[in-house]
């Protein structure tokens, strides 16, 4: 039997570890992070897959440290997996296993190596993501590619959207690559790093929007940004105005003040090169925005900077 260690977290890692054992290998330990409480828990439970079906594991703040990399060297693991697990691999661990490292990264290698990846493509607009199997080296995300599976990115997509179809194609990717890998038949490709980028992780300062963007750039922000994560923002002398789903109503116009208006009973934001987005879930100072609320407002708009 196959005989692996398993790094990982988050929905990616709880489908990829299930498929593993689908696949009749042998899972010796599991090397996941302790939830933060800080941080929205909005997808599964590395952890629980692991006590369901009695699987030793670890939540180590390092996994890097010499008593990690003992205790995965003693389980004389043929594989060493990662699926999104957030902590970078070093040597000593990736040349514990006697027939290679690999991880599963949320994009189609090599565009949006690096963090976030989902999010990354939706703020550029892509129109297509995936799941990438490649070998693990020092270096994140440049190792040869083992399997990919694309999946659309749809106009209107949210980032969350996006990831539960992201999730399903690394379960795929890794559920048809592995008779081959476990065989030793495989075919790695080397990445060509020119085609693609890295790109670092997120703040929630990030999600600032800047009104000089065309209606589709934050209409992109804002699905990429937009629940379980912190939203899209402007600050305005009304309190902070945060937009939780949009679509672009006209994609080109006349330049001017950016500005939220109504009409029609919708609410609308103009973009200073004219463009305007439809608004269909946002609040303002913490309360849900209205038509209503809005035509309070002096002018009965608010103006965007």
């Amino acid at each position: 039997m196959n005989r692996a260690v398993v790094f990982a977290y988050h929905n990616v890692g709880v489908r990829c570890l299930k498929t593993l054992l689908a696949r009749g290998v042998e899972v010796a330990l599991v090397v996941t992070h302790e939830d933060n409480p800080n941080e929205n828990i909005w997808f599964g439970s590395v952890a629980q897959v692991c006590r369901e079906y009695d699987i030793p594991y670890i939540t180590p703040e390092n996994p890097n440290t010499p008593e990690v990399e003992q205790q995965v060297a003693a389980l004389n693991a043929d594989f060493l997996f990662s699926f999104y697990y957030r902590h970078m691999l070093k040597g000593p661990l990736l040349e514990s296993v006697s027939r290679g490292a690999f991880n599963m990264h949320g994009s189609l290698l090599p565009k949006y190596r690096g963090r976030v990846p989902v999010n990354w493509a939706i703020i550029k607009g892509e129109t297509e993501a995936g799941a990438t199997l490649h070998v693990m080296n020092v270096k994140p995300d440049n190792g040869p590619l083992v399997a990919q599976q694309a999946v659309p990115i749809l106009p209107d997509d949210t980032a969350e959207e996006v990831f539960v179809k992201v999730t399903v194609a690394a379960e795929q990717c890794l559920y048809e690559v592995l008779p081959s890998l476990l065989a030793g038949t495989a075919v790695f490709k080397p990445q060509d790093l020119s085609q693609g980028g890295y790109f670092g992780g997120r703040k929630a300062e990030d999600g600032r929007i800047d009104w000089q963007q065309s209606a589709t750039q934050v209409h992109n922000l804002v699905r990429a940004v937009t629940r379980p994560y912190p939203g899209a923002f402007t600050d305005t002398p009304h309190g902070r105005l945060i937009l939780w789903r949009s679509r672009v109503a006209v994609a080109t116009g006349t330049p001017g003040q950016a500005a939220l208006f109504a009409e029609d009973g919708k609410l609308f934001a103009r973009t200073a090169d004219g463009s305007v987005l439809r608004i269909l879930d946002a609040e303002l100072a913490g309360q849900a925005l209205t038509v209503e609320i809005l035509t309070r407002l002096p002018g009965q708009t608010l103006q965007l900077v």
